[in-house]
């Protein structure tokens, strides 16, 4: 009986799934990066990775999680600001500033966004990641209240072991103007 255990095992242990789930969250959040184009291991499609249906279905609460708590953040960042300095670091203006009750009302507001950003680098164990999350994902989602992923399933079946793939991806793509389309079949003689 399973007693209340959710979720896919995906024939691994608790720790590998868990380092699963963070590298596939992780890549995700990395094709978003701007890669230069002759780059190795460049994503043709920012915000999309090609995986298996099972995976796609168990990484995606992670994903989702990751962006929300980050859309937090965001707010308190830009709560932070109306308090921050605009003084060069460690000049006189700003020595004064962060010795008065402003910084404090600074470091107060600052506060969950510092623990949004931490809470995320724990989530995918990725920095970079976490940075593009804060930096590029989170940003297009601020009016948007879930629902920040899509899991399209393809028609071809994984070379190998046939196992069916999805395509994890980012909604409202207007980065990815291109649609996963299935490579032409070479014409010739009917096989039969």
């Amino acid at each position: 009986m399973r007693h209340r255990r959710k979720g896919r095992v995906l024939g691994r242990s608790p720790s590998h799934q868990r380092a699963l789930l963070r590298n596939l969250a992780s890549a995700l959040m990395l094709t978003e990066r701007e890669a230069e184009p002759g780059e190795a291991g460049s994503p043709r499609v920012s915000g999309r990775i090609v995986t298996t249906v099972a995976k796609a279905k168990e990484v995606r609460p992670l994903v989702e999680r990751c962006i929300t708590i980050a859309r937090r953040g965001l707010v308190a960042e830009q709560r932070a600001k109306e308090f921050a300095s605009r003084a060069e670091r460690d000049s006189p203006e700003w020595k004064r500033w962060r010795e008065s009750d402003t910084w404090r009302n600074w470091a107060q507001a600052m506060a969950p966004a510092v623990r949004a950003r931490r809470r995320v680098v724990r989530l995918l164990g990725d920095k970079q990641a976490a940075r593009i999350v804060f930096e590029k994902v989170a940003p297009r989602f601020v009016d948007r209240p879930g629902g920040y992923t899509r899991i399209l399933k393809l028609a071809t079946p994984r070379l190998g072991d046939a196992g069916p793939r999805a395509v994890l991806e980012f909604v409202g793509g207007e980065s990815q103007a291109q649609a996963v389309r299935p490579r032409p079949v070479a014409s010739g003689r009917p096989r039969g």
